[in-house]
This record gives structure tokens, C-alpha cells and sequence, in this order.
């Protein structure tokens, strides 16, 4: 007889049924609303007739699909996990338009031996059907985490679907390729599983959204881009360690070939690929440059601005010395995600045709170099291309004259600054000694100077206007030179933000140098003029020839800046009265350090000047020079830079505003104008020869000064805080190169 009785199929009318965890347990479990006996009942005969089919050899009945849903379309068929009620509810729509609508429900969820089921019921068996797919994904880093007791890795139908399955190809797949990298991002965007898992790249599906690829796909809705399966495989997707992986590290090549095939055939003729090809597992591939997930256009400002660093993964020696030249220094101060207009490693070397210089397709070998150059500097010739970007100046044996450069600039900063740093230090020493002493009559002195009737002219107007150029100027230079010296510093990057960039700071850079030449040309005219004008002083009125005590007089008189014999004598005379071996020495128009300080315009004008003019144009200097002399400009040019600067912000700015009698700002530089009381004080001397020669009253002045001080001296105290700031950070940035 047939075991199948009415009692079997579990409908509303026998009892109404909910899934629920079991007190104990707390899993699910079946509970009934109605009677009991009749549930009782309907179990007792259920088991009856399935052992009598099994004694009679038979075996159950097979359940359709209409038979689950007697329980499954009724709202109130519910399941709770976690206090949470979630309906069985069957979605007959969405199954009916699905890849399984002609198969029965126990054709995936096998194993139910009777309507009345406990829950969960055990997991599909996809592998049933699909059983190449099922071998696959078993082998894969899913299906091994599932073997290992990982029960949270991806299986079929947290990527296809359950009841809802459509074809790959279907826009309603989860695994169609624009919903993909969305279905993906379901486990590789959860904080937990990325957590719990130790997901390595736990941002990969916000990197590959925002990637080029990404765009592509999701933007713009080019099913060609790559999506997740194209790199990781489908059923089969393996860790990047296994050998077997697309993404392995000596099969990522082969992998972006399959989309970029002349691309990887160049690749492979370079010298990374040839080392790929040894088996080498320190050979660059694609995503060691391009990332894996972060892919992003190479003509892209933040590409170019980060190329660098990623070349310097392995030629980490190579890099440093290309920071030390303007392409590196300038694209370290770069803005995000925007390069400036200087070249990149890629930019000499290739990028995926990569080649040894001695390799003659090699675009720095000796016959395609110059084409390289070419490609930023047009005009250059040969001798451009002995320019070395990589050069050593601390190599004495591969750069010997770089090094040779490079001694001597350092031998003259730190000379410079030991010997005029004592004299500075002594000189203060003496000062404070004084003011500790007497400070009631030091400061007594001190406000006669400032507040006396009588004053004389200093410097004349062309002279202050001259003088207020060149503050400018070099306040300017320093602003936007200065960050490139130091560019490993954040304020050097902040103070480049700040201007605009080194695009920005490039044209400000070469503006302040034309004011440099600027006032240093108005000043030899002026030199040119005051000879001219004087120079029938310089004949014997009765004869008409040359007068060459006069010339003499001229050249190296009081008046001159030329050092003289005397210079040396108040040198000697100022050091002994530091160490009170003597009085303090009068002094002419000039001192001996404002000759120095005066002097010193000439020579940072040629060195700096020169140097600056090579690095500006080194198509036409290279002409006729050899490419190594823009290493030897950059050299010259920012020791030199880093000696004017220092020597202005400490012992110029001590010399004339530091030392007690002066501070805060001596402002004869604005005003033109020294008391006489200063005049008796420091340049006696100067005092006593003019008013012996009759020529006091011609430097006697009565002019509007108290009218416009303020303003002057608001200027000069922007100028010198500007300048003190710079010298702080200066020192800050050396003192963190000695410490790293």
C-alpha cells in the first residue's frame, strides 16, 4: 500500500507553522500554534508510513515544489536568529524568472526526508549539477577556508543568489560584471570579516572604484574594463602567494597581458621582465608600479608625483641622489595629486621598456640619449647629456671634481661662520659685560643717539632705495629657495603650498634674481656716474695728466669701500677692546665689516648669480661647457645661497641690530640719516675729517623723517621678523639632517 497519507502534507489546516530556536540550544527549531494532539498526531503517522515503505522495500515520495510551498508562501512561516524574525516567505516571482525555475526544491536542498523539517536545513549541493565549478571553487582560497572551519568565506549563493539566480550575462546577476565588483565588496568592505580574516587589502573595493579601471566599469559602464574576476579568477580564485594564482607575483604580468598584450610584450624585452623571467621574485611587475587595486591614469598629476618613490623601492640609492637635484626636490614639494613640470625617473629611463644604458635600444644609451633630453629641453646638444642626475659629490673616486666643489663650498661655509661666529660672540660678550657694568649710563647713551638735534646724511635716497631692492629681493629668493635646500622638511612643504607650488615659486624665484641683477647694475652705473662726473679731479689742472696720488686716494681713501691697511688695524684694535686689552676704536665712514658685508654682495652676485644663470639656461651654457657643470652650479648655488643667508640673519643682522647699543633696529638704512651723538660714539673719525675738510654742513640734514618713521620702521621690523622666522626654520632643518 502506498505510505503517502492525508496527514503528510503539513497545511494551514492541520497547523500553522513558525521556525524558532529550541529553549536549550538556542538554534532554530520548529514550533506549533494550534492543538497539540493534532501536531502529535501528524508526526506519528508521518513516521508510520515512512517505515512502512522502508519494510516494504519502497522508497518516499519524492516532495514537489508545490508541497514545500504550502508552508513557504504562508507570511507567517518565520524563522528568529539572533532575537531577529526573519519570514520564509519563498519568492515565487523571483524564482520563476531564475536559471533553477524548472527544478523542484529538494533538487538543491537534498536530504529532507519529510515535509516537517527541522531548521536550518543543510546547505545546497551545488556541486550536484555543477560539478567542474564545485572542484574549482574546493580548491580555492573559499573553498580551503571552508575545509579549515572558516564558515564565513564567500559560498554559491552569497555571489550568485539563492532563489533569485540569473545568468552570468544577465544586468540582474549579482556576478554580472557590472554588479560584481558591488557582490565582492559585500565580504572585502566588512569591517568584521576583513578583521577577523586578516584580509590584506581590506580597502579594495573603495581603491578599485575609484581606480581607472573602476571608472571605467562602473562610470562609464565599459564592460571591457577588468573587473574582480578578470585578475582573481572565478571558482577558483587563489591566495597571491599561491603559485597557481593569476595575481601571483611571477603571473601578474601574464595576467594584465591578457587586456594589455603589446604592453606586456614590452615588458617582457625589458630589464625587469628578463629578471621576471629568471624566476626572480624582486623583479618589478605591473602592480609594483601601478598597485593592484589603486590603478590610476599615468598622465595623472598624483602617478607622476608618487612614480618616484615607487622606483626607489629598489633603487633606493638612485633616489636619494635624484632628490638632491631641482626634479627631485621639486617634486618632493609638489601638491597632491599634482605634479609639477619636471621630469620623473619614467621620464629618462622608460617606464615598461626599461633597459640598461649599455643596451642600445635603451633610451639613455649613447645614441638615443640626447632624444631623451630633448623630449623637456628641445635646444640641447651633446654636451647637455654629460649632465649627471645620480652624481655623488661625497664620491671622490667616480666624481672627483664634484667632490672637490663640494669640499671647498662646505670648507667656506663653515669657515666663514667659525671665524665671523667668534668675533660676533666675543663682540656680544664684551656688549653685555658693558651694559652689566653701567647699564643706567649704557642706556643713557643709547636714547641720546636716538633723540639728539643735530643729524647728518648716512646714505642718500638712491642709496636707501637701492638698499630697500635688495631686502626685497633677497628676502624673496630666500623664501622660495630655502624650501628646496631643506626639502625633506614639512614647513618647506607647507611654506611651497603656501606660494602656489613650485611652478609658482620658480617664476617668483627667477623675478627676484632680476631684481638682483636689477639694483646690482643700477649700482656700477652709479659707480660708472660718480667717476665720470669726478674725473677731471683726477688731472693736473696746469698740465692735464693723470693724477695718480689722487686715483690712489680715490680707490682706497676714507670714502672708498675698499679694504685698506687701516682695516686691518681697526680689526685688531675692535678685537682687543672685546678681551679689554685696549679702547674701543673710532671709526671712519666705512667699517671694516660693512666693507666685508659690501664686498661680500659682489661675490654672492657672481657666485650665486652665475650659478643660477646656468641652472636657468642650461641648453645654451651646455653649448659650449660640459653637462657636469649644472652638477657643479647646483652645488655653488645652494652653499652659496645657505652661506648668504645664514651670514645675514646672524652676523649681519647682529651687527647692525642685535648688539645692545642698536636693538631692536638700527633704521639708518631707511632714514639716511646718524646723529651726531652716533657720529662722536663710533665713526669719530669720519666726523673730525669733515669738519677739518669744511664739508660737515654739506651732510647736515633737516628733513621730514618724523613724519614718515613709523611706516619705515614697520617695514623694517616686517623684513627683519621675516628674516628671523627663516633663519629658525634653517636651523631646524639642518639640525634634523645632522640627527637622521
Amino acid at each position: 500500500m502506498k505510505w503517502k497519507v492525508a496527514a503528510m502534507i503539513v497545511t494551514r489546516e492541520v497547523c500553522e507553522c513558525r521556525f524558532n530556536p529550541p529553549a536549550k540550544s538556542g538554534g532554530a527549531g520548529l514550533r506549533r500554534h494550534g492543538r497539540l494532539p493534532a501536531l502529535l498526531l501528524t508526526m506519528a503517522l508521518g513516521w508510520l508510513g515512512t517505515l512502512n515503505a522502508l519494510l516494504a522495500g519502497t522508497e518516499p515520495e519524492r516532495f514537489s515544489t508545490a508541497d514545500c510551498l504550502d508552508c513557504h508562501l504562508d507570511p507567517g512561516t518565520t524563522r528568529t536568529v539572533g532575537g531577529r524574525v526573519i519570514p520564509l516567505v519563498f519568492p515565487t516571482n523571483a524564482f520563476a524568472q531564475s536559471v533553477h525555475a524548472a527544478l523542484d526544491c529538494v533538487d538543491c536542498h537534498e536530504g529532507i526526508p519529510e515535509l516537517v523539517h527541522p531548521s536550518p536545513l543543510p546547505p545546497p549541493n551545488c556541486g550536484s549539477c555543477h560539478e567542474a565549478e564545485a572542484k574549482l571553487y574546493a580548491a580555492s582560497i573559499h573553498g580551503v577556508s571552508h575545509q579549515l572551519g572558516a564558515s564565513a568565506a564567500a559560498q554559491c549563493w552569497d555571489c550568485h543568489g539563492s532563489h533569485d539566480i540569473r545568468p552570468v550575462h544577465d544586468p540582474g546577476s549579482p556576478v554580472f560584471k557590472l554588479n560584481l565588483p558591488r557582490t565582492c565588496a559585500r565580504c572585502h568592505s566588512n569591517p568584521g570579516l576583513t578583521e577577523e580574516y586578516r584580509i590584506k587589502y581590506p580597502e579594495a573595493a573603495n581603491q578599485y572604484r575609484d581606480s581607472i579601471h573602476g571608472q571605467a566599469l562602473l562610470k562609464l559602464g565599459l564592460v571591457v574594463a577588468p573587473s574582480c574576476n578578470d585578475c582573481h579568477g572565478v571558482h577558483d580564485i587563489k591566495r597571491s602567494v599561491d603559485r597557481d594564482s593569476p595575481v601571483h607575483h611571477l603571473n601578474v604580468a601574464r595576467t594584465c597581458g591578457r587586456c594589455h598584450l603589446g604592453i606586456e610584450q614590452v615588458y617582457e624585452q625589458s630589464v625587469h621582465g628578463r629578471l621576471l623571467s629568471r624566476g626572480d621574485r624582486h623583479a618589478p611587475v605591473c602592480t609594483t608600479c601601478h598597485s593592484a587595486h589603486e590603478i590610476e591614469p599615468p598622465s595623472a598629476g598624483h602617478f607622476k608625483a608618487t612614480s618616484d618613490r615607487k622606483c626607489g623601492q629598489c633603487h633606493q640609492d638612485r633616489l636619494q641622489r635624484y632628490h638632491e637635484t631641482y626634479h627631485g626636490k621639486a617634486m618632493q614639494l609638489g601638491r597632491p595629486n599634482r605634479a609639477p613640470d619636471v621630469a620623473a625617473c619614467y621620464d629618462c629611463h622608460g617606464h615598461h621598456d626599461v633597459l640598461p644604458a649599455s643596451d642600445p635600444a635603451s633610451r639613455l644609451s649613447a645614441t638615443n640619449i640626447l632624444n631623451t633630453c630633448r623630449q623637456c629641453h628641445p635646444k640641447a646638444t651633446l654636451g647637455f647629456t654629460q649632465y649627471r642626475p645620480h652624481a655623488d659629490p661625497m664620491d671622490r673616486e667616480n666624481y672627483p671634481v664634484l667632490h672637490a666643489v663640494f669640499v671647498g663650498m662646505t670648507s667656506l661655509v663653515v669657515g666663514v661662520f667659525v671665524f665671523f661666529g667668534a668675533h660676533t660672540l666675543a663682540w656680544l660678550v664684551r656688549t653685555l659685560y658693558l651694559y652689566l657694568h653701567d647699564s643706567k649710563t649704557f642706556r643713557e647713551a643709547k636714547i641720546r643717539t636716538r633723540e639728539d638735534d643735530e643729524w647728518f646724511t648716512r646714505f642718500t635716497p638712491f642709496e636707501r632705495f637701492l638698499h630697500l631692492l635688495v631686502v626685497s629681493s633677497f628676502l624673496l629668493l630666500v623664501l622660495t629657495g630655502m624650501p628646496l635646500k631643506f626639502y625633506y622638511t614639512e614647513w618647506a612643504k607647507v611654506l611651497f603650498g603656501l606660494i602656489g607650488g613650485p611652478d609658482t615659486a620658480r617664476v617668483l624665484h627667477r623675478f627676484g634674481a632680476l631684481v638682483t641683477f636689477l639694483y646690482f647694475g643700477l649700482h656700477l652705473l652709479s659707480l660708472l656716474g660718480k667717476a665720470w662726473r669726478g674725473r677731471h679731479n683726477l688731472r693736473d689742472p696746469q698740465t692735464g695728466r693723470w693724477r695718480w696720488n689722487r686715483v690712489r686716494e680715490v680707490l682706497f681713501g676714507p670714502d672708498s669701500m675698499v679694504p685698506t691697511l687701516q682695516d686691518w688695524r681697526d680689526f685688531i684694535a675692535h678685537n682687543r677692546w672685546f678681551f679689554g686689552k685696549g679702547p674701543k676704536p673710532q671709526f671712519d665712514r666705512w667699517t671694516y665689516w660693512e666693507k666685508f658685508d659690501y664686498l661680500a654682495v659682489f661675490w654672492g652676485v657672481f657666485m650665486i648669480g652665475t650659478s643660477g644663470l646656468i641652472m636657468w639656461w642650461p641648453d645654451f651654457f651646455t653649448r659650449f661647457l660640459p653637462g657636469w657643470i649644472i652638477n657643479v652650479a647646483l652645488i655653488v648655488h645652494s652653499d652659496e645661497a645657505l652661506l648668504a643667508a645664514g651670514f645675514i640673519f646672524t652676523i649681519h643682522f647682529f651687527n647692525t641690530h642685535f648688539r645692545l647699543e642698536k636693538f631692536p633696529m638700527d633704521t639708518v638704512i631707511f632714514s639716511g640719516r646718524i646723529s651726531k651723538t652716533e657720529m662722536l660714539h663710533e665713526r669719530r673719525r669720519w666726523y673730525d675729517r669733515l669738519l677739518a675738510t669744511g664739508k660737515l654742513d654739506q651732510f647736515r640734514v633737516r628733513d621730514d623723517w618724523e613724519g614718515w618713521k613709523g611706516i619705515a620702521r614697520g617695514i623694517g621690523y616686517l623684513f627683519f621678523s621675516v628674516g628671523v622666522v627663516l633663519l629658525l626654520l634653517i636651523l631646524y632643518a639642518m639640525g634634523t639632517r645632522l640627527i637622521h
